[in-house]
């Protein structure tokens, strides 16, 4: 396989944990709540799928029990924020870390070992065209599903009541709750839906992506998720161009050490994070200078 097949094999596997969170983020932080949690909530999903898959074999009980936990360690997040009024930043950051740190419990016994991934299979027809057939339009059934929910939750946020009223309640809850939508409500809603992706996130990190264990394994992509949504500015289509921009850059850097360059491995490792940074400058810039 060439590097650029590689590359274009690779990169929307790469790109779905960061597009799975960051969309569950962007439903979250258009509603008025920013939570910080991301990355414990990933590794916490991660863990519970392969824990299911590694014992019962099924993928689709992995990917729901990953689902539903991400959400219920969301909702702890609620009750702090929406409940006791606790300050949504040292609230988000301690469910990170509370998240991370079940991971590594639950998964001390189980490290290294490995699982059977997914089948890929491509899309009829469009799967014979040369080099990008093979590789671009050959994934596996949650890739598809994914852009298929991504092109859903576009319309749902743009063309339909609901994306409006989470919309309204995000820009004036008061207005919003003035005029009889439950705020409150909503917002809980929308942080359960922002668990529950990047619940689906960490399954599709740990039992399809690279399908073993290994502490650490989301390595900052809940972080990399947030900063995201605000690359593209809380966009459905945005955020998910940023995704695959960052899984590019993320198999990128495995083809330039495969290829030999004469540069550190750790130096190209960290290029998806300085990418980040170099992001976040661009964007704080380019606000300071509209104001």
């Amino acid at each position: 396989m060439s590097a650029l097949e590689f590359l274009l094999a690779g990169t929307l596997a790469a790109a779905l944990p960061l597009l799975l969170a960051a969309l569950g983020e962007m439903v979250v932080e258009r509603t008025g709540v920013l939570n910080l949690g991301l990355e414990g909530m990933m590794a916490l999903g991660a863990v519970i799928a392969f824990i299911c898959v590694y014992h019962s074999g099924s993928h689709s009980l992995g990917f729901a029990a990953a689902a539903v936990v991400g959400a219920g360690f969301a909702m702890i997040f609620a009750a702090l924020v929406l409940g006791v009024r606790a300050n949504e930043v040292a609230a988000g950051l301690a469910i990170g870390v509370l998240g991370l740190g079940l991971s590594a419990l639950f998964g001390k016994t189980y490290e290294s070992q490995t699982i059977k991934g997914l089948p890929e299979f491509g899309l009829p027809l469009l799967s014979k065209i040369p080099v990008i057939g093979p590789t671009l339009l050959t994934q596996d059934l949650v890739v598809w599903l994914t852009i298929s929910g991504t092109v859903v939750l576009w319309y749902v946020l743009n063309k339909t009541k609901l994306g409006l009223i989470i919309t309204a309640v995000g820009e004036n809850s008061e207005a919003a709750r003035a005029i009889g939508y439950p705020v409150v409500a909503i917002r809980c809603a929308a942080i359960a839906f922002g668990g529950a992706m990047c619940g689906l996130a960490g399954a599709y990190a740990a039992t399809v992506y690279t399908p073993l264990w290994a502490d650490g394994m989301i390595a900052g992509r809940g972080w990399i998720a947030l900063a995201l949504v605000v690359f593209g500015t809380w966009q459905t289509g945005r955020v998910a161009f940023g995704a695959v921009l960052f899984g590019l850059l993320s198999i990128g850097q495995l083809s330039v050490q495969a290829m030999g360059v004469a540069l550190p491995s750790q130096l190209l490792s960290s290029l998806p994070y300085l990418a980040t940074i170099l992001m976040l400058v661009v964007i704080s810039r380019r606000r300071m200078s509209m104001t």
